[in-house]
C-alpha cells in the first residue's frame, strides 16, 4: 500500500516520539516528476506552479508532497509501476492515457507553440504548413492527437531530444529549423541562465498551430489509484486553483523581471 493511504493510530490515541516521527514520515505521498520549469522544477519556489497547485491541494488532505525528478520516460515508468510513487505529473491527457491513470481535475493550463529562428522566418501558421521541416521533440512527449497522428504517418519529419532545453540550443545551432514547446517553458528557458540575451533575440514562435491543453496529475490506474484520485478532486474543489494558477504566473513574472539578465 502506497504511503498517501496510510492512517497512523496508537494505543489509547497517545503516540511515542518515535512513533510519531514515523507517523509524520507516513503522511507524505510522492510523484515521479520531469524537471519542467515553470510548470514542475526543483528550482523554482514550491516546486514549480503546477506542484505549487498539487501540494496546496495535499495539505488540506493532511499530506506533504515530494516530487523526485527522472527524464520524463523514466518518470512514467516509475511512476506507473514503483509503490514508492503515487503516480507522475505534469501529464496531458490522451486516449493512449487513459489506460494508464486516473486523471486528477487540471493542475495548470498549457499552449504548445512552434518556435523557430527569425533570420530564418516563420516555418507557417499551421502543421500542415510545416512540410518537410525538420521538427525537433522531445522523447515521450504527446504534442496533441493532429501532431502525434501526422507524426505516425511521416506527414511530419521529427526528430527526438532529450528535453526542452536541448531541443532549445539544437535550435540555436540550426539543428532543427522548428521546435514544439510549451510557450511557458520557452519563455521561462529563454530568461535562465543557459541563454544569452543575443539568442534569446533570435528565438520567435508561432502559436496558432495547436489548441491549449491542461495538465494533469496521473494516478496509477488501480482501485487504490482511483482512491486517491477521486479524495485529490474532491479537496481540489475547495482550493481556487485558477487564482493560484494566476498568482504564481505574477510572482514568477516578477522575480523574472527583476532577475539579471544574462549577457
Amino acid at each position: 500500500m502506497s504511503t498517501c493511504l496510510l492512517v497512523i493510530s496508537a494505543p489509547g490515541g497517545v503516540l511515542s516520539s518515535a512513533q510519531a516521527q514515523e507517523a509524520s514520515a507516513a503522511r507524505i505521498v510522492r510523484f515521479a516528476t520531469d524537471d519542467w520549469p515553470p510548470f514542475v522544477s526543483r528550482k523554482l519556489p514550491a516546486d514549480g506552479m503546477s506542484a505549487a497547485m498539487v501540494s496546496t491541494v495535499f495539505e488540506r488532505l493532511g499530506y506533504q508532497v515530494k516530487y523526485e525528478y527522472f527524464p520524463w520516460k523514466r518518470t512514467m515508468q516509475f511512476g506507473l509501476s514503483s509503490p514508492r510513487y503515487a503516480g507522475f505529473m505534469a501529464v496531458w491527457r490522451t486516449p493512449e492515457r487513459e489506460k494508464l491513470c486516473h486523471f486528477s481535475v487540471p493542475i495548470g493550463n498549457t499552449l504548445t507553440v512552434l518556435a523557430y529562428l527569425k533570420e530564418d522566418g516563420p516555418p507557417g501558421a499551421s502543421l500542415q504548413e510545416l512540410g518537410r521541416l525538420r521538427i525537433g521533440t522531445v522523447a515521450g512527449y504527446s504534442n496533441g492527437e493532429q501532431f502525434d497522428a501526422m507524426a505516425a504517418r511521416g506527414e511530419l519529419s521529427t526528430e527526438e531530444g532529450l528535453n526542452d532545453a536541448t531541443n532549445l540550443k539544437k535550435l540555436l545551432i540550426r539543428r532543427y529549423r522548428v521546435i514544439v514547446i510549451e510557450r511557458h517553458v520557452l519563455q521561462h528557458l529563454l530568461m535562465g541562465s543557459e541563454f544569452s540575451r543575443a539568442e534569446r533575440d533570435r528565438i520567435a514562435f508561432v502559436d496558432t498551430a495547436f489548441k491549449e491543453r491542461p495538465v494533469h496529475v496521473c494516478f496509477k490506474r488501480d482501485a487504490e489509484g482511483a482512491l486517491q484520485q477521486k479524495r485529490f478532486n474532491e479537496a481540489a474543489r475547495e482550493v481556487d486553483m485558477a487564482r493560484l494558477e494566476r498568482d504564481y504566473w505574477k510572482r514568477l513574472d516578477q522575480a523574472l523581471a527583476s532577475a539579471p539578465a544574462a549577457p
